[in-house]
């Protein structure tokens, strides 16, 4: 535009009007996703349990949760996992198979939905705080992140354009939300960061992170990472929603 003779500031202008009409089409065609039941109350009673409102992002959509899971119930999860951890895997987009990544330096398992009954509570609790079916989620993550150990900044819902993602979309549909709970607290390092947002969670025990993402595009402003671990470990517990029943 400017090597077209626009000046500086019109170009601009022009710029950041398409973008936001752009931006504006996108959200049109959105769908429903998941969303904090809340009356703009500090503490909500959800299900079975306090939780705390402690930070709410309208765009990208993240709200930051304290208290959502005991002490007893993370170190629960933890003590469950350990014997089942591997290194944990991404998603193909060519193939919709699963592999290790470079990007992704954690050790992971998955837990079926319902597995048990502490599952059972957790995924009841999350259904009740964002109004979703709890049929309509995938199974808990587990992930132990060691010393140096990161996530690199990546998207969570499956690209439409990639081949393989329609064999993914298949078993309910597109991710629309996530929950990460962290299940203790890395002495240094591991925070969950929002390029786009610049905004950065830091992994608390016992506290939880969710954000929505109504389009599987950029313009969700998602992008997210796990920071390294520089000192300690750190263990999150992650949960995918889904449009549909999960299965």
């Amino acid at each position: 535009m400017m090597a077209s003779g626009w000046e500086e500031g019109v170009a601009l202008d022009a710029l950041e009007e398409v973008m936001l009409a752009r931006a504006a089409q996108l959200q049109a065609g959105a769908g429903r996703v998941p969303e904090l039941v809340s009356n703009g109350a500090a503490e909500l009673w959800v299900h079975d349990k306090a939780v705390k409102v402690l930070v709410q992002v309208k765009s990208p959509r993240v709200v930051v949760l304290g208290d959502f899971l005991s002490p007893e119930e993370c170190q629960a999860l933890i003590e469950m996992a350990t014997p089942r951890m591997a290194r944990s895997q991404t998603v193909v987009n060519a193939t919709g198979g699963s592999e290790v990544n470079e990007a992704r330096t954690s050790q992971g398992m998955f837990f079926g939905r319902g597995e048990n009954e502490l599952c059972s509570r957790i995924e009841a609790r999350i259904a009740a705080l964002l109004n979703w079916p709890v049929e309509n989620g995938e199974g808990i993550q587990i992930l132990r992140y060691a010393p140096g150990a990161e996530y690199k900044p990546h998207f969570d819902y499956f690209d439409p354009a990639q081949p393989g993602s329609s064999a993914i979309l298949k078993r309910g549909g597109q991710r629309v939300g996530t929950v990460v709970m962290y299940l203790n607290t890395p002495e240094a390092g591991g925070a969950t960061t929002f390029p786009d947002a610049g905004l950065d969670v830091h992994a608390v025990a016992g506290q939880a992170v969710f954000f929505a993402y109504g389009l599987p595009h950029p313009s969700s402003k998602t992008l997210h990472g796990g920071a390294p671990v520089l000192k300690g470990e750190k263990w999150v517990a992650t949960k995918w929603l889904r449009e549909q029943a999960f299965e």
